[in-house]
């Protein structure tokens, strides 16, 4: 038997598609959404830690985020690493709670948005693209070794490359979905 495994390949690639919904989270749409603020981190207890990790992020209003601050002495840090962040906010803080306003999203904004969403998709298809690339390595050195057939190494490839290309064209999928998101008004 060889030592071959699809299902860790599919699992590598489905990776690769998860990586993607989660950096598709950040990139805001005009409405609300607590992971908007994810890629914050705080300097926080002497150290910088993800904002997550001090405080909840709610979007109690379509175009409003509430950040509640655990600690007291840590809403200064907070609204201050949200202030300086690229997202462009402006925090206002309420006692323990910050509140941060979306604004609204204007035609040159969704366009590099739709930009972000392209690179974080190509991103998704590289590394889909290597899962394949170790795979494919896998199999040419077992069977060099020949603790593959040929026609064993060939059928794996043939599975490889079916799990290559659904992976691109679910990514694919995923950012015409996203496009959509952020051009709709």
């Amino acid at each position: 038997m060889s030592e071959f495994d699809l299902n860790d390949v599919k699992r590598r690639m489905t990776g690769a598609i998860q990586a993607l919904k989660n950096d598709f989270g950040s990139l805001r749409t005009g409405r609300a959404s607590a992971n908007i603020l994810d890629p914050i981190e705080v300097e926080a207890y002497g150290a910088r830690m993800p904002l997550s990790q001090v405080a909840t992020v709610t979007a109690p209003e379509p175009r409003l985020l509430s950040v509640a601050v655990w600690d007291r002495s840590m809403v200064q840090p907070v609204e201050k690493a949200i202030r300086n962040s690229p997202l462009g906010f402006n925090p206002q803080t309420e006692g323990q709670t910050i509140r941060v306003r979306l604004p609204e999203l204007n035609e040159q904004r969704r366009k590099e948005m739709v930009k972000a969403a392209h690179k974080y998709t190509e991103g998704a298809r590289v590394a889909a693209r290597h899962v394949r690339r170790d795979a494919l390595e896998t199999i040419k050195k077992l069977e060099k070794d020949s603790k593959m057939s040929e026609d064993e190494a060939s059928r794996h490839s043939d599975q490889v490359q079916k799990a290559t290309d659904q992976t691109i064209s679910e990514i694919d999928a995923l950012l015409v979905h996203k496009e959509k998101e952020i051009m709709q008004v």
